[in-house]
């Protein structure tokens, strides 16, 4: 057995403290610390596993299994214990959820709204994330660090660390979790790490060996001193503001599209007139003058309104959740409720909410295993389950209410300027009639107001039923709502005039928006109400300023409409005229032969599912090529967008950037352009470090000099004349000729290295 040196124990000491500043940063994703035993764990596993093979002789493939055996023997009570045998033992669920974890962990945590609870493998990413580092540092520390200790090589081990440090930045929120302080300790411990272990290996006198202890740690302390003075002041110089900080979560379009699926505002008088005396769902803990929310939809089409989609939606769309949901951005909340809905005959997607929801608990067993399927839009405080609610639905929830202030103390609150989608197809009547109805009001409010005061007073409730006096037509397109207003009398539900009074105060320029739920009659002390049919209603949402979206119901309560007094038609008689005989068809021409599917509903519904073992070995080797190829891949297509940049503009400007291109290529070969001066002094600069190099360039029929490129693109930049497409073409082809010989001549080593290198000029 192997004796791991004493120099290496801290080593390892330094490697872990650093994986474990770098996988902090995940608290903003993951809202509290429970997360860093999983971190913790996955530091502890992934070293120990690098020095049982460094100690037992073991080679680094050998020393690669045994630590992903330990990674999923050992993963599941600090990760996933609920779905383990005893929480402690791995079972087959939990196994899989490591594996998924690794794989798909990141993008659930992009997608799912902080703080991610949810799915139950999510726990898995930082503690796969510092199994990772620590497993990789420990074996360089171990295997390659301990034969020869130089800077570079220090610094290379330092590159795990770093990569999860940045994977805390662009996996987290716009918060950011203890950034200056986690910031100065990494750069400070790895700084002095750097500096201490330098020359550790040089032999010297006691006396020698004292003088030299002495300066390191003097050294040491200036190194830090100066981390903790530059940290500080570039955290106030430089430090981006919390709207403006980088982060993936914000540049990742979540995969539910609310447009896929019907609006619901499209079938209110389905609920009106086929189930309105059908019981809907149960709920339970409402107080009287509670409504329920059902849908919120923010874009009209001409058609219909809608929800909108993920590339329009302007308030982050519908994410992924947990049981803990977050908070609205723009909402005044007051009292608290505590409601448990239960499914009857209600089955469609969109969940029945009271208020802003805080937690959401699926209770029963069918929709419980469909966790996954669940979205929550916070500012719509509106929920989605994908795979529908179902009949035997049950969910708790805890939510706070909107406070509804009076008229008088919204008189000087202005409009909330919330970005919107753009309406489309308007009609004419719906622009003229809000601004005769919003008159000579002066205020936000008061236009609102009268609006809704205008549509109650001069309109007529109609569900378009039986037993109503004039009838109403469903829908609420442009040529339903100019019927509404250029008929003698104004007739419909709530569908038309909450449809009609949305698209009136976007036309006086205020962000608003459609909500279609429910309204039931709840009395003082009842314990539970039956949600029927003929309780839906629809309303329209206003933002304001520091106060949150405050509803308006233009809908009238008067349903007596006026008959309109219209003379009789005088009938004419008509001549008689012999019908035709009636054709008769024979009965099977009137029959198609249907084939009757007989496959079992659950046989149908359930996806194909691979082996745990399929699982295991696709983790096995995707994960340790995902981690090779994947940043080869991000650093190629950050490339390829570079190099297109460049290529476009003016003539000047692209012929430039073949040089841009060059050099950059150049410096990620390895060289050192200099950070300043001309073109020219670049080119000598790069063509004097090749010859030191001792690297010889191939030579072509026609030999690319750098010195003379440079000479040419400074003609053309500063020749006064537009450089032709040919002479541009020309330049990059030279640039592209002269990096693909000096490549050729670097060796393998440094091209796969350059792979992973960006460097831009600026």
């Amino acid at each position: 057995m192997t004796r791991i040196p004493r120099s290496a124990w801290g080593d390892l000491a330094v490697l872990s403290v650093l994986a474990l500043l770098g996988v902090a940063g995940y608290e903003t994703s993951f809202g509290d610390l429970d997360f860093m035993l999983a971190a913790v764990a996955g530091i502890a596993v992934g070293t120990l596993a690098a020095v049982a093979g460094t100690a037992w002789r073991l080679g680094v493939l050998t020393t690669v299994l045994l630590g992903l055996a330990a990674y999923f023997l050992l993963g599941t009570p600090f990760t996933m214990a609920d779905a383990g045998l005893f929480g402690v033992l791995p079972s087959l669920r939990s196994l899989a959820g490591l594996a998924i974890g690794a794989v798909f962990g990141w993008a659930d945590i992009l997608t799912i709204g902080a703080p991610v609870d949810a799915p139950y493998y999510v726990a898995a990413v930082p503690f796969f994330a510092a199994w990772l580092v620590s497993l990789a540092g420990a074996m360089l520390v171990l295997r390659w660090l301990s034969v020869e200790r130089t800077p570079l090589r220090s610094s290379l081990v330092l590159v795990g660390p770093v990569l999860l440090y940045l994977s805390g930045i662009l996996l987290g929120t716009d918060e950011a979790f203890l950034a200056a302080v986690r910031g100065v300790a990494f750069a400070a411990i790895a700084l002095v790490w750097l500096a201490w272990r330098r020359g550790a290996t040089v032999e010297a006198s006691v006396e020698g060996a004292t003088r030299l202890r002495r300066r390191k740690l003097t050294g040491s302390a200036a190194i830090v001193a100066g981390a903790v003075v530059l940290g500080v002041v570039a955290g106030l110089a430089v430090a981006p503001a919390s709207p403006d900080r980088f982060v993936l979560r914000e540049q990742i379009v979540p995969p539910f599209d609310p447009v896929e699926f019907a609006s619901p505002l499209a079938g209110f008088r389905t609920y009106t007139k086929d189930l309105a005396e059908e019981p809907l769902f149960r709920v339970s803990g409402l107080e009287p003058g509670d409504v329920i929310r059902l849908a919120t939809m923010d874009a009209y089409t001409g058609r219909l309104w809608t929800v909108a989609g993920p590339e329009d939606a302007e308030d982050g769309g519908y994410a992924i959740v947990g049981p803990t949901l977050p908070g609205p951005p723009l909402a005044s909340l007051g009292s608290g409720r505590t409601v448990e809905v239960m499914g009857a005959s209600y089955d469609d997607v969109w969940l029945p909410m009271v208020g802003y929801g805080s937690t959401l608990e699926l209770l029963d067993e069918g929709t419980g295993a469909r966790a996954g399927d669940l979205r929550y839009n916070a500012a719509a405080g509106t929920a989605v389950l994908t795979s529908g609610v179902g009949t035997d639905a049950r969910y708790r929830l805890e939510s706070r209410i909107q406070r509804e202030p009076d008229l008088e103390d919204l008189v000087d609150v202005p409009v909330a300027r919330v970005p919107m989608p753009a309406v489309e197809n308007v009609p004419d009547v719906v622009a003229a009639k809000a601004e005769e109805y919003a008159g000579d009001a002066a205020t936000p409010i008061e236009q609102l107001r009268a609006i809704e005061r205008g549509l109650k007073t001069a309109g007529f409730l109609s569900h378009g039923l039986a037993s109503d006096s004039v009838p109403s037509r469903a829908g609420h397109g442009a040529d339903r709502l100019i019927e509404l207003f250029t008929r003698s009398q104004m007739v419909g539900d709530e569908e038309q005039y909450a449809a009609a009074m949305a698209l009136m105060a976007r036309h006086l320029g205020y962000p608003a928006r459609v909500v279609m739920g429910f309204a039931p009659e709840v009395a003082e002390e009842a314990d539970d109400v039956e949600v029927m049919g003929a309780d839906v209603t629809a309303w329209v949402e206003v933002p304001f300023e520091g106060v949150g979206w405050i509803a308006f119901r233009p809908t009238p309560d008067q349903v007596d409409v006026p008959q309109e007094q219209t003379p009789k038609p005088k009938s004419e008689p008509q001549p008689q005229v012999r019908q035709p005989p009636r054709a008769e068809h024979v009965e099977d021409e009137l029959l198609t032969t249907v084939e009757i599917d007989d496959t079992d509903d659950d046989d149908r519904d359930r996806p194909f599912q691979l082996p745990a073992w399929v699982w295991v070995a696709v983790a096995a080797v995707g994960i340790p090529a995902a981690v090779v190829f994947l940043p080869m891949l991000f650093v190629a297509l950050v490339k390829r967008r570079r190099r297109r940049r460049r290529r476009t503009g003016a003539g000047d400007r692209r012929a430039a950037g073949a040089w841009e291109e060059l050099v950059d290529r150049y410096a990620e070969l390895g060289f050192e352009p200099p950070a300043q001066g001309t073109r020219l002094q670049a080119a000598r600069a790069l063509e004097q470090q090749q010859a030191e190099q001792g690297l010889v360039v191939a030579q072509s029929p026609t030999p690319v000099r750098l010195a003379t490129l440079a000479a040419t693109i400074d003609r053309d930049v500063f020749g006064g004349l537009d450089a032709s497409d040919d002479m541009v073409e020309d330049r990059w082809r030279s640039a592209d000729a002269a990096t693909a010989a000096v490549a050729a001549a670097a060796g393998r080593l440094r091209r796969f290295v350059s792979r992973y290198r960006v460097r831009t000029r600026r």
